[in-house]
């Protein structure tokens, strides 16, 4: 009873943290995605394509940059020319809501543009904790096989999206894409899936053409609480 009390306790402390994020992203109009996987899915590298793109169209970026050691994924991501904060959890497995909270004190999210949230490789913990984040995105790689959502099915039941990265070696693999596909919807319904490669581009536009169609939403809607939440916070 007392390992559950001080569970609920940590969890409270988060979702009030996110929640302050949230309110602050909603003032300045940032759209947010939590990115999340597995390690040696392809994250970084579908990150780095996908801000190379976003780029080119003019588009407002930074990314905070979750790893356990070394600044190499964020060193990546700042050869884009995109501001990217390093956040290292030491032996944590994942990002939470307070550590969001202090990189943007470093690199303030970007008013109008998209904020990347690169959490922490793993299918497990970063599921449990709200960053404040508007939409959480899993990337498996198709390499990882067909039964990856049935084994971490909390994992692809809170995302919005899933990736399925490295399509480019599906003729090297004995994968059955589309069985993959229907495992993750038969834990997720209502989850957009996009088969996607960072190597070749294929599938990448779909993806973009959802990541700008979220962000116009955003920054089309009014920043609902705002007056509130500065009251609260002040």
């Amino acid at each position: 009873m007392r390992r559950i009390a001080v569970e609920q306790d940590i969890m409270a402390k988060n979702g009030r943290a996110a929640d302050l994020n949230r309110e602050r992203f909603a003032r300045e109009r940032t759209f947010v995605v939590n990115l999340m996987s597995s390690p040696g899915s392809g994250k970084t590298t579908l990150l780095v394509r996908t801000l190379q793109e976003l780029k080119t169209r003019g588009d407002r970026l930074a990314v905070i940059e979750g790893d356990q050691q070394t600044t190499l994924d964020a060193d990546r991501i700042r050869a884009t020319g995109v501001p990217a904060v390093q956040v290292n959890t030491g032996k944590g497995c994942h990002l939470d809501a307070e550590m969001i909270m202090r990189a943007l004190a470093k690199q303030p999210a970007p008013a109008g543009g998209t904020l990347f949230i690169e959490n922490v490789g793993n299918l497990v913990c970063p599921a449990g904790f709200d960053l404040g984040e508007a939409k959480k995105v899993v990337i498996a790689s198709v390499t990882e096989g067909e039964d990856k959502p049935l084994k971490y099915p909390h994992m692809f039941s809170v995302a919005d999206v899933l990736l399925l990265s490295k399509i480019d070696l599906l003729p090297h693999l004995r994968v059955d894409l589309p069985l993959m596909m229907e495992n993750a919807r038969q834990i997720n319904p209502r989850l957009k899936i996009f088969p996607v490669s960072a190597y070749t581009g294929a599938g990448m536009s779909a993806w973009y053409d959802w990541l700008r169609t979220e962000l116009a939403d955003v920054v089309g809607a009014s920043p609902r609480g705002a007056v509130a939440a500065e009251a609260q916070v002040g």
